[in-house]
């Protein structure tokens, strides 16, 4: 079974993580399926509006702290990983279609920078979101470094990515990085339904909107993305990292 799955309900599609064992965590498989499954919601003629969810207890835990020896085997390996993470972002940020994120239990890392490439966002009353990467000698990605401090300003921005606390859903929308909170039974239909409004609108408008956001701090973005994969890079290599996820993984078992 693929690690991301695409269904279709009416004019939305619907783009689930699939790997709940792991609270979704990512790997390498799970991106190659996710980028896949993207693709497909994308580029299917009957979606006008896609939603992006997790199955199980979580959407996202983050990256797989358990594949990292895998991950930073050589110098190709890290650059093929860091690249898989921001061709999603890219999936959710410069595909025509608007994304709807319907996000619970835990979007941590990566995760939560995908939540945050989203267009709109439904979350359930029992996520929990926060930045890792600090704190474990990694980099955030997803174009954080660009997207973050524009939403929030610069002081807020460092705090939220450098101490990387702990943060609910109400939180979040006190930010303004999500839209909507609801109990977690009503989460999945309250995306669907925000997404069947989305795609009750003009298709050609909406992508021409979409267009207009991505593109006009499309520049901006991209060299948020190449510096952000160049610091993943480094850090991933970075022996000090590699001591951290191990200190981190130890305390764990």
């Amino acid at each position: 079974m693929p690690f991301a799955s695409h269904t279709i309900d009416g004019a939305v599609s619907i783009v689930t993580l699939q790997r709940p064992e792991r609270l979704n965590a990512i790997s390498g498989s799970l991106l190659v399926d996710l980028h896949t499954a993207l693709q497909a919601a994308q580029a299917e003629a009957a979606t006008r509006a896609i939603v992006l969810t997790g199955a199980g207890r979580a959407f996202c835990a983050g990256d797989d702290l358990k594949e990292f020896a895998e991950q930073s085997a050589s110098p190709q390996a890290i650059a093929e990983h860091c690249e898989r993470i921001q061709t999603i972002t890219r999936d959710i940020m410069f595909g025509p279609k608007l994304v709807v994120g319907a996000v619970h239990g835990y979007a941590v890392g990566g995760g939560l920078e995908w939540v945050l490439n989203c267009d709109l966002v439904v979350a359930a009353d029992d996520l929990v979101g926060f930045f890792p990467e600090m704190g474990l000698g990694h980099f955030v990605t997803g174009g954080l470094t660009h997207l973050l401090p524009q939403a929030l300003g610069h002081q807020r921005a460092m705090e939220l990515i450098v101490l990387g606390e702990r943060h609910s859903a109400q939180d979040l929308r006190a930010l303004g990085l999500v839209n909507r909170v609801v109990p977690l039974a009503q989460m999945l239909p309250e995306a669907l339904a925000l997404a069947a409004a989305v795609a009750a609108r003009s298709p050609h408008a909406s992508a021409l909107l979409k267009r207009a956001f991505t593109r006009g701090q499309g520049e901006r973005v991209e060299q948020a993305l190449a510096l952000e994969t160049a610091a993943a890079q480094a850090c991933f290599a970075h022996p000090e990292t590699h001591q951290r996820i191990a200190h981190f993984l130890h305390e764990r078992l």
